[in-house]
């Protein structure tokens, strides 16, 4: 029993022992934590994992972070034969290993074996320390530290990750790319041991200075790998064989404006895996340069492309400037991010919009002439009028009078919440100073956005982001306009009878079927093209990054050819698979007239797409019943119309402003003979508009020059004669198509139009002389 006491003790003092030293080493861990922290040279890769750029790390190195899986195995095999046999056996430290280490050394009287395992080494990377036997034993309390927080592959990982190879480069998979222009785990068996003797002679074993060297280290190593069996003979031989191909590389600095943009987004991981398509990238990269250069002797030395997979949103190639070396033309502008003009290019959303709201269908009739809102006259990019046109002609032709009475119709409101709800930031910002020529480009837009606007439309309508990063389609679409309007719009921007079809044959004979539309901006600033089929959307943009214009310089003639290419080269067969028409619309027959369900009346009929529950039901109004003489020398209302002696015929109902231009253009049409002269009546509908000057406006006019205010209006058709008045003073009677010249008082100004038939307008505004 006396006995039993004593060993009692001893285990329990051994327990004591164990637990305190266990305490000790936790309190130690807590208190000296390895610093394990690294700055990471910051990668962009393509979606396969290939490195595209990359970013010096904050302390200045090339430092890139690769994980184990994408490190050739070969390295790994023969660096652990070469440095650590029993790493994934020994605790951090190799006792048997540090034993005989030090017995030669004492026998020796100097340094001639080493004993450091990779954690250890490993713990050196992380604090180098003079070697002495005090830092060698700190390196064995690290290295157990190391091994009691990570596991043997983290250990491994970050140890091939800080490799020294001389220089600022550190890690195997940035010695792969600096040296041989390869990722790490595409290395043959011969470069892959050049990579394990560089770390221990980093200073000496320079690569271009101390090649013959490197060599001699390789062989040497291969040929110790061959007499372990740790590779067949073959291998070894074809390795000994193979010149030593290593050379100091630039960094990949591929996707310069497209890496800033995602290095910023994600300030701390050291890889970030992009959406690009490196082949795609490579592509659009070639054909754009190329383009551009032969548009240098035009005056456009920029252009941006990019291109988008519809089902993912995912971008597949960036390329924010074609010749980002063109210094003298600011060429690293990022074009797909720069804020321009967007011409033409919102005008499918006006009109989708407008077909969502019962106001039009591709069939329906829009004047297109001229016309003035609140003092916005806008004209058409030819100058010229048209006269009726249907919304479909409107839209393939780029018609810009209709698009505008088309937002003015539909509400101005309506087109800035879609375009903010699609993520508009300067429309978002600069709203309250936006009116109707938005949609003629009076606002500002970047590549990227429009990008992502009509890729909806290839989405059936439904916005979500664009996608920059692999494997990011997180985001639920929102519908920006039905899926009936999309394919509407599809079916119009998809016809080639028009004329922003380029001119150049090649490209004619080589149409692909895409939708697209193009812009150009005021002053021939910027030219946009952008198409999209069921699998990719595609903007393309040409201008200056200066502002400066260019005469040449039109979506139709500059960037559209380019747009064809690039389609043409990335999916040439297409049209096997493309737009369906969505269940929720249908076919109806239409007067060719209106656009409208047909009246009795109607003779000339087609067939148009429609909304059920949605598009306007009304039948045609294009022609109007009139009672006239027999002779046809007048017309009848119902005060005077005579108990016989008059008959019921068919005339067209034109509105005042197509009227007035087939006035002035001269266009003979058919028209009602003027009113009854006898008649009483006197009508209060069809008064004179007042065109100029703009009710409720301020004027400012410079007195000594001798500036007037003009006075136009518009008149109905069985109107002869105006008359003018200037607070209540008869100025003068005016044909109504005659302007007249007026000096007003300052102040506040009453100005009165009367037509012959006793109908009156008034307005006032505000005059002040300087």
């Amino acid at each position: 029993m006396q006995r039993l006491i004593p060993r009692r003790r001893g285990l329990r003092i051994l327990s004591l022992s164990l637990v305190g030293l266990a305490l000790t080493a936790l309190v130690f861990d807590l208190l000296f934590p390895p610093p394990l922290d690294r700055s990471w040279s910051q990668i962009v890769c393509d979606r396969d994992g290939k490195v595209m750029h990359a970013f010096l790390s904050r302390d200045e190195k090339w430092r890139m972070y690769a994980r184990l899986d994408q490190i050739s195995p070969d390295i790994k095999q023969a660096i652990l034969f070469k440095e650590d046999k029993y790493f994934y056996v020994h605790p951090g430290f190799n006792p048997v290993a540090m034993t005989r280490a030090l017995f030669n050394n004492l026998v020796q009287g100097h340094t001639t074996s080493g004993a450091s395992t990779i954690t250890m080494q490993l713990a050196r990377l992380l604090e180098p320390k003079p070697r002495t036997y005090g830092n060698k034993l700190l390196e064995v309390l690290r290295a157990v530290q190391l091994e009691w927080r990570l596991s043997k592959d983290e250990i491994f990982e970050m140890y091939l990750n800080l490799l020294p190879y001389g220089g600022n480069i550190e890690g195997v998979r940035a010695a792969a790319l600096l040296y041989y222009g390869r990722e790490a785990d595409h290395l043959s068996l011969a470069q892959s041991v050049s990579l394990i003797v560089i770390p221990n002679r980093p200073t000496s074993l320079r690569v271009g200075r101390a090649d013959a060297a490197i060599r001699q280290a390789r062989d040497e190593w291969l040929n110790r790998l061959y007499e372990d069996e740790t590779f067949d003979s073959t291998r070894i031989d074809a390795a000994l064989d193979e010149p030593l191909d290593m050379a100091r590389r630039d960094a990949p600095h591929g996707l310069p404006q497209l890496a800033i943009k995602l290095a910023a987004a994600s300030p701390e991981a050291p890889v970030v895996v992009s959406s690009i398509d490196a082949t795609k990238q490579q592509l659009v990269e070639t054909i754009s340069y190329r383009y551009l250069q032969r548009q240098k002797a035009y005056g456009v030395f920029n252009a941006a492309a990019m291109v988008i997979d519809n089902p993912t949103r995912q971008v597949l190639a960036y390329v924010g400037s074609a010749d980002f070396n063109d210094a003298a033309h600011a060429g690293q502008v990022d074009g797909i991010r720069a804020v321009r003009s967007p011409g033409s290019t919102l005008k499918p959303l006006v009109y989708g919009l407008a077909f969502d709201r019962g106001l039009l269908t591709s069939r329906t009739i829009i004047n297109d002439v001229p016309v003035d809102f609140a003092g916005y006259a806008p004209v058409n990019f030819d100058r010229k009028f048209n006269g009726p046109v249907t919304v479909s002609e409107a839209l393939s032709h780029s018609l810009n009078i209709p698009a505008v009475r088309t937002l003015d119709r539909m509400g101005l409101e309506h087109l800035l919440d879609a375009l903010i709800d699609a993520q508009f930031a300067h429309i978002r910002t600069s709203r309250s100073d936006l009116g109707l020529s938005t949609v003629l480009g009076g606002c500002g837009v970047t590549m990227e956005e429009m990008g992502g606007l009509y890729c909806a439309l290839a989405n059936s309508g439904g916005y979500a982001p664009l996608n920059y990063t692999a494997g990011d389609s997180s985001a639920t679409a929102q519908p920006l306009i039905s899926s009936s309007a999309a394919y509407m719009l599809t079916d119009i921007l998809t016809k080639l009878e028009r004329p922003d079809l380029p001119r150049s044959v090649d490209n004619s004979v080589h149409v692909p079927k895409v939708a697209w539309k193009t812009g150009t901006s005021y002053g021939r600033r910027d030219a946009w093209s952008i198409g999209f089929n069921k699998k990719f959307t595609i903007v393309v943009w040409l201008g200056n990054f200066s502002g400066e214009g260019a005469p040449r310089l039109t979506g139709a003639d500059v960037a559209t050819p380019l747009l064809f290419d690039l389609f043409n080269r990335l999916d040439y067969n297409s049209p096997n698979d493309w737009f369906a028409p969505p269940q929720a619309m249908d076919y109806r027959i239409v007067c060719t007239a209106s656009g409208q369900p047909p009246s009795a009346f109607c003779t000339d009929l087609d067939l148009d797409y429609f909304l059920p529950g949605v598009s306007d039901n009304r039948l045609c109004e294009h022609m109007q019943t009139v009672r006239i003489a027999a002779d046809e020398s007048c017309s009848y209302c119902p005060t005077c119309l005579p108990p016989n002696g008059y008959k019921k015929k068919l005339f067209p109902r034109l509105e005042a402003s197509l009227a007035a231009f087939y006035e002035h253009e001269m266009i003979n049409y058919e028209r009602p003979p003027p009113h009854n002269a006898d008649c009483t009546r006197v009508f209060s509908e069809g008064a004179p508009r007042i065109l100029s000057p703009v009710h409720g406006s301020e004027y400012l006019i410079e007195q000594s020059a001798g500036a007037q205010l003009k006075l136009t209006c518009l008149a109905q058709l069985d109107v002869d004669n105006v008359y003018w008045f200037l607070n209540d003073t008869l100025l003068g009677k005016h044909a109504p198509d005659e302007g007249l010249f007026v000096t007003p008082p300052a102040g506040l100004n009453k100005i009165s139009c009367s037509d012959d038939r006793g109908r009156n307008t008034d307005i006032f505004v505000t005059v002040k002389y300087y």
